[in-house]
């Protein structure tokens, strides 16, 4: 008789026993660790790495949350938005009080050991679709895959060390619910999804598509089933938008109504169903999912606020990993090479034609590919959804590695079949793993800040107050309320169009509006924090002072005598010298018409690193060089009149020794030659006279608005005088 499609896709064998199955969970957990040790080799090697005697963490977004924790543990607030309640935080602070390690080693090593916990559900998958081998060979990959990797290495202390960990539990629970149809696996389920939407917020919409896929499962495949009617009872309670309290109370009802009258309950289970959907929509709902949409796949290049009219550049075009990314990448990312990602993802097709469950992980590929989009339909969501699809595309790359090893043995003879199989399975999975491993070498990510920066930032620590604020651009704002336990305008999280503006304003225009815009950013959003004012913060200072077009009041700020609200803390300036490479997107924000929405012409700042000097000519590189003998810069077949030539350099006590030549007075184009630093600077006016240009590169600053606080190579900090 024919073999019929699933037959042939069979692969199950005898399942190793609960021994076993401890072995291999435990064996690809300490693989996930040790390779993530690799970075930890390389980073130890680093000095400027360290602080307080351990290597410091390398995102910075873990700032945000050792903050919070650091609260947690001496019981004090200090900035009002810290995160003492972000479960992050919470564990955090109660694994120092528990463990004999110190804070910092702990928010170092906590991604590893949580963000390797994947490999517990892929292999449990595996398990319960009786194919433990095929579960253990994908959690191998899963662990270390790419782009997963990137997000729970050593040191990447973020809630990311299980936003992909607790989906694929949840991935898990489904599975075993629908195939083992037993009541305890309703609340198991039930638990799993309350504790990721716990863990992360943005967790909804993730949720709420695993549960329609239930039902879409359920009317496909079971439809009488009355089980899987239960199952999606208890997702959508564990969705709604209740307390968390509430969800368990009502879960453990129903669980023990279910069990209690099996038979009775069975009747109501539909009417509870729709009861269950309308508590979902009348408490949130799709705005969650609406929300996320809007963010990511339907953004647009400025965001609007209503009250003025005022247009601002928006962040999500500027941020890396919500950018549009070529299919390589988003291959090697998901499964570390183009070629194992394609195999990998006709390994899943083909695993739910064998095991259809396995089409309620159709969420989190989707999720996944979303990075790529489809051409046409939906633009790309960017490399930061790639890691949904790792541990799925894992298990169908491991599905067909031993797919195809059945296959093969079959052309040999019995007493060797079986060791062509496992030499198969060794060798490919080896493969497979090459890629991925080959890049956690390659992948030597800095700590965010070394060793000179954060001491400063501790000095700083004893010069300003608790709530003075610190001002600069949003990268550096948590770690900066972190190591100085001071106030920041931007951060991570808080870099709306409203408040990135005055931050680029201040760092990219001159110094009398910078100083003016500075003063009025802190007071209005100290207004905004005591209730006093509400809404967008340009808006409102335009409205204070009796403007209607935000062309005329931003102009009005470049005068000493612009009045100003009165001060009530001070503000300092943190200008690093590692902004330099960021310098020209910070400007972005701050270079376009708020009443339009229209940018004006980009500034123009270039700098080089790679440039060679032959005595006459320096070739900047890219096409752009720069004549020393005629005080021009040859770009192309152009050649532009420079107005200075400026060589900077420190001395054996670190101060700055300034050379200015002045050559054609009239010129729109100055060079920089940062000596100390190997870095030559090309810039036009505009950006020559920002205050970033200025005060860092330059020191030069005006005394009647500004004084030095903190003055080094590596960051200059000065104190705002009005």
């Amino acid at each position: 008789m024919r073999k019929n499609l699933k037959e042939i896709l069979s692969i199950e064998k005898q399942e190793p026993s609960v021994g076993i199955l401890l072995i291999l969970i435990m064996f690809s957990y300490f693989f996930s660790i040790a390779v993530r040790y690799i970075w930890v080799i390389w980073a130890s090697k680093h000095p400027e790495f360290y602080w307080n005697g351990q290597l410091m963490i390398n995102t910075n977004d873990g700032y945000l949350w050792a903050e919070g924790a650091r609260d947690i543990l001496r019981n004090h607030i200090n900035y009002i938005e810290s995160r003492v309640t972000s479960p992050v935080s919470v564990l955090t602070a109660w694994l120092v009080k528990m463990l004999p390690f110190s804070f910092e080693t702990v928010i170092l090593w906590i991604p590893a050991f949580l963000g390797s916990l994947l490999v517990i559900p892929v292999i449990l998958i595996g398990r319960v679709l009786k194919i433990t081998y095929v579960g253990f060979v994908a959690s191998l990959l899963a662990g270390i895959a790419w782009s997963y990797y990137n997000r729970t290495m050593t040191g990447y202390y973020d809630t990311d060390m299980l936003v992909i960990v607790l989906p694929t539990f949840v991935l898990w629970g489904l599975i075993l619910a629908i195939k083992e149809k037993r009541n305890r696996y309703l609340l198991i389920t039930a638990f799993s999804v309350m504790l990721y939407q716990w863990w992360y917020a943005g967790s909804y919409s993730l949720n709420f598509a695993m549960a329609l896929m239930v039902f879409i499962y359920s009317i496909v495949f079971d439809k009488k089933d009355v089980f899987n009617y239960k199952l999606l009872i208890f997702l959508f309670i564990s969705v709604a938008g209740i307390a968390i309290w509430f969800k368990i109370v009502l879960s453990i009802g129903l669980f023990a109504y279910f069990h209690i009258y099996k038979e009775k309950s069975d009747k109501y289970v539909l009417y509870i169903l729709i009861v269950s959907m309308i508590l979902v929509l009348i408490t949130g709902g799709f705005n969650p999912i609406l929300a996320q949409l809007k963010s990511y796949v339907f953004r647009s290049a400025v965001a609007a606020d209503n009250s003025l009219s005022l247009h601002y550049f928006s962040v999500v075009q500027t941020v890396r990993e919500a950018g549009a990314i070529p299919f390589e990448l988003f291959a090697k990312r998901i499964s570390g090479h183009p070629v194992t990602f394609i195999i990998s993802t006709i390994g899943y097709i083909l695993m739910t034609v064998r095991y259809p469950v396995m089409l309620l992980a159709l969420p989190m590929l989707g999720l996944g590919f979303l990075a790529y989009g489809i051409p046409g339909i939906i633009p790309p969501g960017g490399l930061r959804f790639t890691v949904y699809a790792v541990p799925v595309n894992a298990l169908g790359l491991a599905y067909v590695i031993f797919l195809t090893a059945d296959y093969i043995k079959r052309f040999f003879d019995e007493k060797i079949s079986d060791k062509v199989k496992i030499g198969f399975i060794t060798f490919f999975t080896i493969l497979v793993l090459y890629p991925n491993i080959k890049h956690v070498y390659a992948y030597k990510t800095p700590v965010v800040f070394d060793k000179e920066e954060v001491k400063i930032l501790n000095d700083l620590k004893h010069i300003a107050k608790r709530k003075d604020y610190v001002l600069t651009w949003w990268d550096y704002g948590y770690p900066i309320r972190y190591y100085s336990d001071v106030w920041t305008l931007v951060d991570g999280g808080k870099h709306s169009g409203d408040v990135n503006f005055p931050a680029s304003f201040i760092l990219s225009k001159d110094q009398i509006s910078s100083a003016n815009m500075a003063r009025l950013s802190v007071e209005y959003t100290i207004m905004q924090i005591e209730g006093k004012k509400s809404g967008d913060l340009i808006a409102s200072m335009m409205k204070d002072y009796g403007y209607n077009n935000s062309n005329q009041f931003l102009k009005a700020l470049n005068d000493k005598n612009f009045k100003l609200p009165p001060k009530t803390r001070d503000i300092y300036i943190y200008l690093p010298f590692k902004m330099i490479s960021i310098f020209s997107t910070v400007t972005l924000f701050s270079n376009l018409d708020l009443m339009s929405g229209k940018q004006y012409p980009t500034p123009f700042f270039y700098k080089s690193v790679a440039f060679h000097d032959n005595g006459r000519i320096v070739d900047l590189g890219q096409g752009v060089r720069f004549s020393k003998v005629e005080g021009v810069l040859l770009i192309g077949n152009n050649k532009i009149p420079i107005h200075s030539f400026i060589v900077t350099e420190y001395d054996k006590d670190l101060r700055l020794q300034i050379k200015d030549q002045t050559v054609y007075e009239n010129a729109n184009m100055y060079v920089i030659y940062m000596k100390s630093y190997k870095l030559f600077l090309v810039m036009d006016k505009n950006m020559f006279n920002s205050l970033y240009i200025q005060m860092f590169v330059l020191d030069r600053y005006d005394p009647d608005l500004y004084e030095p606080a903190i003055i080094s190579p590596w960051v200059k900090i000065f104190k705002l005088k009005r």
